[in-house]
């Protein structure tokens, strides 16, 4: 039997997946992990984990197996930087959600002749997504980390190198680089001025094959094909079908995250131009800095468990008892790029449930679901089809929330495992020429309800954030002279 092993690096949980040529699932298991958050805006995850965690799933799932390639995934974009050995030297920085570089945004726009130049040269403007600032963040302080600093790695491609010792990097991934990316490659004259003496990687499509197993490792036999992989994102919409112009990927996971494909590089300021998984594919994304986290929050706070809490959401009915939350809480991403932006919970009162904080919660992902859409269109992007994709996919309510709320049908696949099960395929793609469309079909679609309530609610969801924006920015910069007092 031919089988395909692919694991995805995730936020919360690194997920494994064995898949057979037909793209069934065998077998599937999770490693659940935290992140670490050493200050205000700093998110963080020792790399070693990431590695640990693929050798563990290896030993699960693959061990007394044949395994024809493996597929690598991970969220990103990262930046885990390493010395010429590729020992790590510090913790990996993590994608947008970690917010320190805001002086570092500034300083670069002001280098490189402004935010206009950079959207124009490299796809989007500097933002807490991007990698350059996060580098330039570690020289400036870090500087004896930045002197022995050598290769900048992401969960994917760490993952190759320690089953290979490959250094290559996907093209997608590179992309979100920005200013280090032109487009097409590394940038001659602006990588090497805002990451000097750092050997970038070579460059590779997600589903060209990187290179061959060392060592065995369970089942993974040495000489086993890796193909390159790439953000998680990006290989969940592959996992999908959802690479063609017109096709619109929302992934529910920790954070949501969507991916409009383009029939050409589109430019705007509020969302990320890159270019796709695929030779010539290109993409215009956005993502949101919380919507499953807020979920977690809640029923960690809550002490409630999900199925509870979707039953009692779901008889809290549309508006949430008049409820309205800006998911802002750990600042925002696309469409307002605001580091500095907080979560609002507006219109409580003593009679709410917690029902109604978690209907609030699921509202507000829509709501800023909603705002993306908007703002993809507005850049000239078609959406004409979306698929979900994700863990919060299960139970239905999410999804149908956020199909009444934007008024766009959701088609289910049949398997929304996500990125692990993209990176399989990814890895079959590479070594037999397999077919997504094949692997895996459609199952289900959403189809909204129009309910005049969500837009009353929408309007106010757009008028919340200006209005609340100077006092979240204000108590954001109180926490961070409050732990930089050690308070």
């Amino acid at each position: 039997m031919t089988l395909f092993f692919g694991v995805d690096i995730g936020t919360s949980s690194s997920k494994g997946v064995l898949v057979d040529d037909s793209g069934t699932v065998l077998a599937s298991s999770v490693r659940h992990h935290r992140v670490a958050r050493p200050h205000p805006g700093h998110v963080e995850m020792d790399g070693e984990i990431w590695w640990a965690e693929f050798v563990s799933l290896a030993e699960e799932l693959t061990t007394g197996r044949e395994i024809t390639a493996v597929g690598v995934s991970g969220m990103g974009p990262c930046a885990l930087l390493t010395d010429a050995g590729g020992a790590p030297l510090r913790p990996a920085i993590l994608y947008g959600v970690d917010t320190r570089a805001s002086e570092e945004i500034a300083e670069l726009d002001d280098l490189l002749g402004g935010s206009s130049a950079i959207l124009d040269r490299c796809g989007s403007v500097l933002s807490s997504q991007a990698v350059g600032p996060k580098l330039r963040w570690v020289a400036k302080h870090e500087p004896e980390t930045w002197a022995r600093a050598r290769r900048l790695f992401m969960p994917a491609s760490w993952l190759l190198y320690r089953l290979t010792g490959e250094y290559v990097l996907d093209y997608h991934s590179a992309s979100q680089c920005t200013p280090m990316f032109d487009g097409t490659g590394w940038d001659p004259e602006w990588a090497p001025l805002v990451a000097p003496g750092l050997d970038l990687p070579r460059l590779r499509w997600s589903d060209e094959i990187a290179g061959t197993v060392t060592s065995n490792v369970a089942g993974v036999s040495a000489g086993t094909p890796v193909i390159t992989g790439s953000i998680d994102a990006w290989t969940e919409a592959v996992s999908v079908d959802a690479c063609d112009p017109g096709d619109l990927m929302l992934m529910y996971g920790t954070t949501m995250f969507l991916i409009a494909t383009v029939d050409r590089p589109l430019r705007t300021p509020s969302m990320w131009g890159t270019v796709g998984a695929y030779a010539g594919s290109h993409n215009l994304a956005g993502g949101m800095a919380t919507s499953g986290a807020i979920t977690s929050w809640l029923s960690d706070l809550t002490g409630a468990g999900y199925p509870a809490l979707l039953a009692e959401a779901d008889a809290s009915g549309p508006g949430a008892h008049g409820l309205l939350m800006l998911p802002y809480f750990a600042g925002e991403r696309t469409p307002v790029q605001d580091p500095d932006a907080r979560g609002i919970i507006a219109g409580l009162t003593l009679s709410h449930t917690r029902g109604d904080l978690y209907r609030a919660a699921l509202e507000a992902t829509a709501l800023g679901v909603r705002h993306n859409v908007e703002a993809l269109r507005g850049a000239g992007a078609e959406v004409s089809r979306v698929v979900a994709v994700g863990g919060g996919v299960q139970g239905g309510l999410w999804t149908r929330i956020v199909s009444d709320v934007t008024g766009l049908p959701q088609v289910i696949p049949t398997t929304t495992i996500g990125a692990s099960y993209g990176a399989a395929y990814l890895a079959a793609r590479a070594t037999t020429g397999a077919a997504i469309a094949d692997w895996n079909p459609p199952a289900a679609t959403v189809t909204p309800v129009p309910d005049p309530a969500y837009d009353e609610l929408y309007t106010l969801y757009l008028d919340l954030y200006p209005a609340t924006r100077e006092v979240a920015h204000a108590l954001a910069a109180r926490e961070r002279r409050l732990a930089s007092r050690g308070a």
